[in-house]
């Protein structure tokens, strides 16, 4: 018996439903705790796509499309570089102002500015890494189109 629903197996979209939300979850405290740990936007942000992925694999690409699509995301991620720029360029005219030595150690907000940084390239790298994905898919299936 065929399933006439977009995606994959009922199995699948309910393990999904249950996954995602960690791997979202995961995907930001890795973010969060770059200044700390190894990790930081550039892995966080890696971590995030993964998460859209596998809601476009399990759930079907329209699905996905609905909630983000490719103007979306290229909108996401000219906001995170210029969210970044801003707070680079602010952290390189007003160094003094700018102390990079933690009075909390191994706290989540003792990095200040490095942790907005963080969440700006993780927001670029999501969004920039899904609109790559999505791009590559729609052309394949533009492709499977010419053949036929």
């Amino acid at each position: 018996m065929k399933n006439k629903e977009p995606g994959m197996s009922l199995i699948v979209k309910t393990i999904t439903r249950f996954t995602v939300g960690l791997v979202l979850v995961y995907g930001i405290f890795i973010t969060l705790q770059g200044h700390v740990s190894p990790g930081g936007g550039f892995a966080g942000g890696i971590i995030i796509t993964l998460a859209f992925i596998q809601l476009m694999l399990a759930f079907g690409q329209d699905e996905v499309l609905r909630k983000l699509n490719q103007e979306k995301g290229l909108l996401l991620a000219g906001i995170g570089a210029i969210l970044f720029l801003v707070i680079a360029s602010r952290i390189f005219l007003k160094p003094q102002q700018h102390s990079f030595v933690a009075e909390k150690h191994f706290q989540l907000l003792s990095a200040g500015f490095l942790s907005l940084s963080e969440i700006a390239i993780a927001l670029m790298v999501a969004a920039g890494l899904f609109v790559i994905f999505l791009t590559l898919v729609l052309l394949i299936e533009e492709e499977e189109k010419e053949k036929k």
